[in-house]
């Protein structure tokens, strides 16, 4: 609940919050395509083998025994077994092969169209407006959906493919758009609170997502299609409130120079407080955005004033991806299956539940500790995590009480996930870089990070297969790697200025002069980095 307003405090109005929800749909939008894609797993995989065993069929003769196998519920590849087992036809390994690259398409292709469309949300706002390029993405969204609402119609796997990558391209987008524009309509004075309403959003369509995935909802043979194509619904919903909600006073004005119409949509969203005090902002704003020159991205890499800025923020989100995290989120189900559960479908949801109940306390203590002391605190307890994960696996066939200590170990990693490496990689690298540099920064993080998600999720089910139950071994390894990184090269920014932050990484690069460009990101001050 957001408190009462009081006198001298922003108003909470009914266009702010109607405004807030409708925007923040696309980011339930997006936790949905992350999340739907986990729980139907085993019934898709049936009909992929179903689809593709028609044709070998012709060739070769089949026992009635094997084609009826792939008409049942196929068993998750376990991780305890390295031993694959036997199969009846040559040709018939050879096709699981393929299904399993085909379902790993299925996953990762949705991080492709995140990967290429994350550079493009904030050119494409700039250029059309912010409300304006919500609707032209909600475009991809509904054309994601009906590929994959209609592809038990048709050639499952091409059209579960592509409607991911398509939907993938909406979330690239969005990924930027949302940020920005509940950003920019938010009383300065609740903008972190408010911005931080797009990670819960996600993480609720996550939830929401395994909810309805389940068996006696929409999670079966039946309707799976309509669950991947249920995205369409808040698609839809969101593109009818659009038209209600007032365009970014920011965009109007420092864009646009729209003075007259930013002040209509502050007065709007402010509900009739006097909005002088916001015009004043926004002209300084403007002021000190026209006196500091663009960077490109290839001068991020060039110039040594952002080198060492530049490449701890790829990491911070490399060890956000690389953690194995997605790993969690994509391949649960699996996961809990092969730890003993009989229901991890139900797990699965409370993985989601966590996740939800953690972000919205991560909002809380990101302001009161600091930045790179809860990415420590997040980092060390995966670590641990992914220790007790892979132990758990490993003694699973000698205890069966094991089964319950990879759970745990489950819900803890997402838990210290949620409080650190989730949401802080985005708010560090906003403060590393003042005004030029900052959107070719964001858009290489934003980038960094769709293509480790996408590795992530094309690679896991391999990784996983190779390494049996040492899996989670290999990615405890990798979080010990990026806790030791974060501990000796990323300084603290909370409450920090651009010169303060600079001055840092002279210090933990070895440098001991002050670069001409330090100075370049002292005119924002600590303002910027509440």
């Amino acid at each position: 609940m957001f408190p009462s307003p009081v006198s001298h405090s922003p108003q909470i109005t009914g266009t702010l919050v109607f405004t807030v929800f409708t925007a923040v749909l696309g980011s339930l939008q997006f936790g949905y395509d992350i999340g739907v894609i986990n729980a139907p797993q085993q019934i898709i995989i049936t009909h992929y083998r179903h689809v593709l065993d028609v044709p070998l069929a012709d060739r070769k003769a089949l026992s009635s025994d094997a084609i009826a196998s792939t008409e049942e519920m196929p068993r998750t590849p376990n991780l305890m077994n390295s031993t694959p087992t036997p199969m009846p036809e040559e040709e018939f390994v050879e096709d699981s092969g393929i299904i399993t690259m085909l379902w790993s398409l299925s996953v990762s292709s949705f991080a492709i169209g995140g990967m290429i469309a994350s550079f493009f949300g904030g050119w494409l706002g700039d250029q059309l407006g912010r409300i304006k390029a919500m609707l032209i993405a909600n475009i991809l969204s509904l054309a994601g959906a009906l590929l994959m609402g209609f592809s038990k119609m048709g050639p499952s796997h091409i059209l579960i493919i592509s409607g991911r990558a398509v939907s993938g391209l909406y979330c690239g987008l969005i990924s930027g758009l949302v940020p920005m524009y509940i950003g920019e309509i938010a009383p300065t004075t609740l903008r972190g609170a408010i911005g931080a309403l797009h990670q819960l959003a996600i993480v609720t369509g996550i939830l929401i997502s395994q909810i309805v995935g389940l068996d006696f909802i929409l999670g079966n043979r039946e309707l799976w299609h309509i669950l991947l194509g249920l995205s369409a619904v808040p698609a839809v919903l969101q593109s009818l409130l659009l038209f209600f909600c007032p365009e970014s006073p920011r965009y109007l004005y420092i864009k646009l120079d729209e003075e007259n119409k930013a002040k209509k949509s502050l007065k709007r969203l402010r509900g009739g407080v006097d909005v002088t005090k916001d015009i004043a902002e926004m002209r300084k704003e403007r002021s000190e955005a026209s006196s500091e020159q663009k960077v490109s991205i290839i001068q991020l890499f060039t110039n040594s004033s952002y080198r060492q800025p530049i490449l701890v923020s790829l990491m911070l989100h490399m060890a956000q991806q690389f953690s194995g995290i997605n790993g969690i989120f994509y391949y649960s189900t699996s996961i809990f299956q092969t730890a003993g559960l009989s229901q991890p479908v139900y797990a699965t949801i409370g993985v989601g539940a966590i996740n939800t109940v953690f972000t919205a306390l991560s909002v809380f203590l990101v302001e009161k500790a600091g930045r790179r002391s809860l990415f420590l605190i997040g980092m060390s307890g995966m670590f641990v995590c992914a220790v007790f994960m892979s132990v758990g696996l490993v003694l699973l066939n000698k205890f069966a009480w094991m089964s319950y200590v990879s759970m745990v170990a489950i819900f803890l990693f997402v838990s210290f996930f949620e409080i650190g490496p989730g949401p802080i990689p985005w708010f560090m690298v906003a403060e590393f870089f003042s005004q030029g540099p900052r959107p070719a920064a964001l858009a290489m993080a934003a980038f960094s990070n769709w293509t480790c998600n996408f590795i992530v999720a094309l690679c896991f089910p391999y990784i996983a297969e190779f390494c049996g139950p040492y899996v989670f071994f290999l990615f405890a390894g990798v979080v010990l790697a990026f806790t030791l990184f974060t501990y000796f090269k990323v300084p603290e920014t909370k409450g920090k200025s651009f010169e303060e932050i600079a001055a840092e990484f002279r210090k933990r690069g070895g440098s001991a002069r002050p670069r001409k460009a330090a100075t370049e990101m002292k005119f924002l001050g600590a303002a910027e980095t509440a």
